[in-house]
C-alpha cells in the first residue's frame, strides 16, 4: 500500500440527534476532498421507492412489499458542483429533492426499522467505502457499518443546547414551535435510539469524543484537524 492509500481512510460521525453530524461530515468532505455519505438519504431512498411502486399506500408499509423491492434498488451519489454537494440516485435517477417530502419523513422510521432494509444499506455502505475516502455519519456507522473505520468521533452536546439549536432552526424557517416540547423530543429520541433493537446509539470502544455544546463550527474544525492528522500521523508510521 502507498503512504497516499495510506492516508485515505475512512471516518466514521456517530451521535446523537441535533449534534449537527451531517454539516460537520460535510465540511470535512470539502475540506479533505473526501465522499459524503448520506446513510439518512439512503433510507429515505428506499422509502420514496416503495411509495412509488405500491409497497406503502396512504402511510400504511407493507413490509413484505418493501423487501420484496430491495433487490431492484441501486444507490449512488453524484457530486453536483452547483449545490457543492453529492446528490443521491436510485437505479441512475436523481431523487435528491423527493425524498425530502413530508411523505417521506413520515414513513422513513417505518422502513428504516426493517432489519432486511437495515442489512441491505449497510452492505451498500459498505461497499461504498471499500476504497477508503469516505466521511459517513449516522448512528451505527462506527459500530457496525465500519467497525473497522481508522477515525471514529461520537458527537454529543447537552440536550437543552441541542433543543434550542432545533429550536432556532425551525424559528427562523417560520414554523411555531414550542422549545419545552422539542426538548422533550430531544430527550425521547435519544432513548429510542439507544434503546432499540436493532443497531441501537452506543459509542465505540476506540471512538474519539465531541462535545460540541459550547463550540463553534470553526473550532470543531480545528479540533477534527488535530484527531485527523493525529490518525494519519501512525498510519504513516505503520
Amino acid at each position: 500500500m502507498s503512504d497516499t492509500e495510506k492516508q485515505k481512510i475512512i471516518i466514521a460521525i456517530d451521535g446523537f440527534s441535533s449534534c449537527g453530524k451531517s454539516t460537520f461530515a460535510k465540511s470535512i468532505a470539502a475540506r479533505l476532498g473526501y465522499i459524503f455519505i448520506d446513510t439518512g438519504a439512503m433510507y429515505r431512498a428506499v422509502t420514496l421507492y416503495a411509495q412509488e411502486h405500491g409497497a406503502i399506500r396512504s402511510g400504511i408499509i407493507d413490509e413484505d412489499a418493501v423487501v420484496r423491492l430491495l433487490d431492484e434498488i441501486a444507490i449512488t451519489f453524484r457530486f453536483n458542483p452547483e449545490r457543492g454537494a453529492s446528490d443521491i440516485y436510485v437505479n441512475g435517477d436523481r431523487v435528491e429533492g423527493r425524498i425530502r417530502t413530508i411523505e417521506v419523513s413520515n414513513c422513513v422510521s417505518g422502513v428504516s426499522a426493517i432489519p432486511a432494509v437495515r442489512r441491505k444499506l449497510v452492505a451498500m455502505q459498505q461497499e461504498m467505502g471499500r476504497r477508503r475516502g469516505v466521511v459517513m455519519d449516522g448512528r451505527d456507522i462506527g459500530t457496525v457499518v465500519f467497525p473497522d473505520a481508522e477515525l471514529k468521533i461520537f458527537m454529543t452536546a447537552d440536550p437543552a443546547v441541542r433543543a434550542r439549536r432545533r429550536y432556532d432552526e425551525l424559528k427562523a424557517k417560520g414554523d411555531d414551535v414550542s422549545l419545552e416540547a422539542i426538548e422533550r423530543n430531544v430527550r425521547e429520541r435519544d432513548k429510542a435510539d439507544m434503546g432499540r433493537t436493532i443497531s441501537p446509539l452506543r459509542q465505540a470502544e476506540d471512538a474519539v469524543v465531541l462535545d460540541n455544546s459550547h463550540m463553534t463550527v470553526e473550532e470543531q474544525m480545528a479540533w477534527f484537524m488535530k484527531e485527523y492528522s493525529k490518525r494519519v500521523g501512525i498510519l504513516r508510521e505503520a
